[in-house]
């Protein structure tokens, strides 16, 4: 009995300073590959965006940053795998406002509750095109043609995004009957645009921007609260006499992890974040997206999400989208 109380002693500590020496040698985080679920279809702008962001991380990390695509769900497919992924930092979520919209049913978490922000990354706008023989220069004389034709103009957009949501919005204050085109993304509705299809669109200047300079589509006014540097002759919605149509910014992007992720892991990766959003290699490809950088303080994120939350359900309601 006693030699046995003493081989028992002997492997708990045995067993503790092994525990001690397994802590001393702990990796510091991260100390494996990040995940970076992103619930948009590869290709789209929030897509490319976090392909060049998880580039720059892996250099300020020192670990492979790589990106998966769940699309679906006005975004909660993904947006769940988070929700519910171990909260140890490795299971990120790069979401877009599009995550506050109110569109999913039933998503099975809670859009605030079950993330801690890490970081926001991005911000942009749209332009508003119409086809290069459209009868009208600038919005008020597509508002005026609209109205001497009712039902007559065509606006395509992809489905339950910021450019449904901005046409929706126009046509709302001004009363104008334009006949609405859903898509399934915004690129089949430029295609439909480019074959005179439909009339209008609202997109991003990444994209526009070559068929506008082509002349295959003409700009006629952008939603920011400045004329973009790209166009500089084509007047805001604001100057326009639309300030409704300006939610700046339209679109913006920012990281989370799922709650209860360990602080010491939030703020490396909100410096790896930062770091990266200040690296030549990444402003040269937001210029060519169209982006513009997002940095806010650390202590001024929980506030910032809030408030969007709050923010665009009205929003979304008021321009007519409906849940999913």
């Amino acid at each position: 009995m006693s030699r046995n109380r003493t081989v028992m002693t002997a492997l708990v500590a045995i067993s503790f300073v092994l525990g001690l020496a397994a802590d001393a040698h702990a990796q510091p985080y991260p100390s494996k590959a990040i995940k970076i679920i992103t619930p948009n279809t590869p290709g789209s702008p929030v897509d490319a965006l976090g392909r060049v962001i998880a580039q720059q991380m892996q250099a300020h990390l020192g670990q492979s940053v790589i990106i998966e695509n769940r699309p679906g769900g006005s975004q909660s497919i993904g947006a769940k795998a988070v929700a519910t992924a171990d909260a140890d930092g490795y299971t990120l979520l790069l979401f877009s406002n599009g995550h506050y919209f109110g569109l999913a049913t039933n998503p099975g978490y809670d859009p605030v509750k079950s993330f801690t922000p890490v970081a926001t990354v991005a911000e942009w706008n749209h332009v508003l095109v119409v086809r290069p023989d459209f009868p009208a220069k600038t919005v008020r004389e597509l508002i005026a043609y609209a109205k001497a034709n009712p039902g007559k103009v065509t606006f395509g957009f992809g489905l339950s995004t910021p450019p449904q949501i901005l046409g929706e919005t126009l046509k709302n204050v001004t009363g104008a009957d334009i006949t609405s085109v859903p898509y399934r993304g915004g690129a089949p509705a430029i295609t439909d645009m480019l074959g005179s299809r439909i009339d209008m669109n609202f997109g991003t200047t990444a994209t526009l921007l070559p068929l506008i300079q082509q002349e295959k589509v003409r700009a006629i006014a952008v939603t920011g609260v400045k004329r973009n540097p790209d166009l500089p002759d084509v007047p805001t919605m604001i100057e326009s006499g639309f300030p409704q149509v300006s939610f700046n910014p339209d679109n913006w992007t920012a990281m989370s992890a799922p709650a209860g992720t360990p602080r010491p892991a939030i703020d490396r990766l909100y410096t790896a974040i930062n770091e990266a959003l200040r690296s030549p290699e990444l402003l040269a490809s937001f210029k060519k997206f169209g982006f513009e950088v997002m940095a806010k303080k650390q202590g001024d994120l929980e506030a910032f999400i809030a408030s969007e939350a709050q923010r665009w359900p009205p929003i979304v309601r008021a321009a007519g989208l409906k849940p999913e």
